[in-house]
């Protein structure tokens, strides 16, 4: 169990939630990627997480509701500005084995050593890779090599290296780099450090993992960040952090994105992305849902929490496809699209009857992934508060921005209602 509150404890369990990145663009007709529509569900998750706090904590966050409200879409935005961001919103576990997935590290540097390629490169330019997962025995407490090389000769040393040393190494030589476009090590380091040694002329790293995604590493990224935050008594970071926090924990939430099937594209179901997280909130969500969901609670281990968030997505992915599949195959067909007008344009979208029959079949399921969502950021961010010695918040008053920061949101606009998302487009490929 991951959250407390006292004696209380909370099961994670079907974590939830909801957001649209767009309904719209899945379908012939589209419109922009970052329109209002798809961002709503983002938006009153954050706002809703608010009510759920103590009220030593309510007292700034509701006085800064607007904020938290509106800045839950800058990750979003932020996909069109960098190809780091994408990846921070989903983890296609199910690439990497079956459940529990027990052979994905939960810690964010080991995770990244064991998938990350290196190779060697020879004076001659020939290559030979030295680690990398398909190359290397994670098994037990030392790694072995056990890739093939001219003659079965292994660089290693023939008992292998101790799996600390080399998390360590990578640790202090590779990581520093991630958000570089090469990752590069000289060729001294690997003897002098590990007693790997051989024909080198330089070295060079290749990540296999990010491209799948990193969403409960970030998290967990994040949490630290916010504690350090509210530690400090940062109004201003106290909110940035908070309100994109949100997001990722709202994320997190969807089945779809633990999968590599994230948007039915291999059983010919494209468009279910947007059709979970997006339509069925914003047709019934006000109308229906109950979004008051009590107090947020203690997470005595955040990193065990947002596995278990993403594990509790994870179970529920195989319901979320056969069920759209079942329901369109008996479903009157003429009956399953609708044609609307938003922003002056006519689009293609499911029908509010078939969205209604396809909710009623999950039997309340989207309603509990959002209440899940905004228990858990209300507690993720009442956690933070309480591992920061709980400060008074009372009198933290946001500054202004500067010029510079007001600079940057202008041109994180700019981006997102003129470019491209960088990386996959999740919902909408």
């Amino acid at each position: 169990m991951s959250l407390q509150n006292k004696s209380k404890r909370l099961r994670p369990g079907l974590v939830s939630s909801i957001f649209g990145l767009i309904v719209l663009i899945l379908f012939s007709s589209t419109l922009s990627f970052h329109s209002i529509w798809g961002f709503w569900g983002h938006r009153r998750i954050n706002r809703v997480a608010v009510f759920s706090l103590p009220p030593e904590m309510i007292i700034f966050f509701k006085k800064n509701i607007e904020y938290i409200t509106e800045h839950a879409v800058d990750p979003d935005k932020r996909r069109y500005a960098t190809k780091f961001e994408g990846p921070r919103h989903f983890i296609d576990i199910d690439h990497w084995g079956t459940y529990p997935f027990e052979e994905v590290p939960r810690d964010w540097t080991e995770a990244l050593a064991k998938y990350t390629d290196v190779y060697w490169l020879s004076p001659q330019n020939d290559s030979l890779k030295i680690f990398g997962n398909e190359v290397v025995s994670w098994q037990g407490s030392r790694l072995k090599y056990i890739g093939e090389t001219e003659k079965n000769l292994s660089p290693w040393p023939e008992e292998g290296i101790k799996k600390e040393d080399y998390i360590e190494f990578f640790r202090n030589y590779i990581q520093p780099q991630y958000y570089e476009d090469q990752w590069t090590v000289p060729c001294e380091l690997w003897e002098e450090k590990l007693g790997i040694s051989g024909d080198c002329q330089t070295s060079v790293a290749i990540d296999r993992f990010s491209v799948y995604g990193i969403v409960p590493y970030h998290l967990l990224q994040m949490q630290n960040r916010l504690t350090s935050a509210f530690r400090a008594k940062d109004p201003k970071t106290i909110l940035r952090l908070s309100a994109e926090m949100g997001h990722y924990i709202g994320d997190a939430h969807v089945p779809l994105h633990t999968t590599e099937n994230y948007n039915g594209q291999l059983t010919n179901q494209v468009g279910i992305h947007a059709f979970w997280e997006s339509r069925i909130p914003e047709l019934f969500a006000d109308k229906n849902y109950d979004l008051f969901v009590g107090k947020a609670q203690y997470i005595e281990n955040p990193k065990e929490y947002f596995w278990e968030v993403v594990l509790a997505s994870h179970v529920l992915v195989d319901s979320v496809l056969s069920i759209e599949k079942r329901l369109s195959g008996s479903f009157p067909e003429d009956q399953q699209f609708c044609y609307d007008e938003r922003l002056n344009q006519t689009i293609r979208i499911q029908c509010e009857a078939y969205a209604e029959a396809y909710q009623n079949e999950m039997k309340g399921m989207v309603e509990k992934r959002m209440q899940d969502a905004i228990l858990s950021i209300a507690s993720a961010w009442y956690t933070a508060w309480i591992d920061a010695g709980q400060p008074d918040l009372s009198k933290l008053k946001p500054e202004k921005l500067s010029k510079r920061e007001q600079e940057a949101l202008k041109r994180l606009e700019e981006q997102a209602q003129s470019g491209s998302i960088i990386g996959r487009k999740h919902a909408n490929e």
